[in-house]
């Protein structure tokens, strides 16, 4: 398929993989870039100096587009870009924060920049900043999300009416018919989150992708709504913090609550009882680990397979 997704990030299919914390490192990115996807290095858990390493990992294993994601919440920013800019890496997504603070100095550079946006009025602000896509995340996705809940089926139509510029839909696609409901929505392309979390190459612990193959229907909740809202698999961390904010726990208590690490302890140490596990609502449709490029393949084959079905 030829569209202005692929075109605009030369790649094969219109696939991204999101830059998830303690998940995507360079390995899961140059195995998703070698498949014919874009893989995306997650900077958000790492420091400058790491991130510069995954950089040049990641070309050494892969002669395709890839490109770094960085959640603009995040300290360290400054280090980051500069990192970036060096090391000449071709695309970038930021997310979680103001696209116009970044993406112009970007572009100079000769950087292709994406952005992620919870909902059509950031759309429009990412379009303004000249940003050359957006990420329209619907409420269904791990990770911070957006505090809007706007569903996937709802906001990418919504972002698709606002902008001009290519829209990637994300939050439950995990699967090829999935992929192909975007597309008819609108998106011109798809982020896969969670789906890559199950993959011998993510950076994950095998306790915590163990545990996102065994979760099911309703295993997920949106959290933490007071700092920054967060979708995780339901443990003790997870009721530790539903009782915190059935008691009217402050911003300040749920923080000290937080602590540090709590993501790390869960996602890349596995702990999967008191560590923070970020996973998308979809993880209820995920059964088995498999290669990075076997998951771009079955997402390829189905979307083409769903794609020739008649409607009924």
């Amino acid at each position: 398929m030829q569209n202005r997704v692929t075109n605009l990030f030369g790649i094969e299919y219109p696939i991204i993989q999101a830059g998830m914390i303690w998940a995507s490192g360079w390995r899961l990115a140059s195995a998703v870039s070698n498949a014919g996807g874009l893989g995306l290095i997650g900077s958000g858990s790492m420091y400058s100096e790491v991130l510069r390493e995954h950089i040049r990992k990641c070309r050494a294993a892969t002669n395709k587009p890839f490109g770094v994601n960085v959640p603009l919440i995040y300290p360290s920013i400054d280090q980051h870009m500069q990192v970036i800019q060096e090391e000449k890496v071709p695309v970038v997504f930021t997310s979680a924060g103001n696209p116009a603070t970044w993406t112009g100095i970007l572009k100079q550079a000769g950087i292709t920049v994406a952005h992620v946006v919870s909902s059509s009025r950031f759309a429009v602000k990412s379009a303004d900043a000249g940003c050359d896509a957006v990420v329209a995340e619907g409420f269904e996705a791990g990770g911070h999300n957006g505090k809007e809940e706007t569903t996937t089926m709802v906001l990418v139509p919504l972002v698709r009416q606002a902008v001009n510029i290519p829209v990637i839909a994300a939050g439950g696609i995990a699967t090829g018919r999935q992929m192909l409901a975007a597309m008819v929505l609108g998106a011109e392309g798809v982020q896969v989150g969670s789906r890559f979390v199950a993959s011998p190459e993510a950076s994950a612990h095998t306790k915590f992708k163990e545990f996102v193959i065994a979760a099911k229907e309703g295993d997920t909740q949106l959290t933490l709504k007071q700092l920054t809202p967060v979708r995780l698999l339901k443990n003790q961390f997870y009721q530790a913090v539903q009782e915190a904010e059935q008691n009217g726990a402050s911003a300040e208590q749920l923080l000290h609550l937080l602590g540090r690490a709590r993501a790390k302890k869960g996602m890349f140490e596995g702990d999967t009882e008191a560590g923070e596990l970020e996973i998308g609502q979809v993880s209820a449709m995920i059964r088995k680990i498999i290669p990075a490029a076997d998951i771009v393949n079955e997402l390829w084959k189905e979307f083409e397979r769903a794609l020739q079905q008649p409607l009924i």
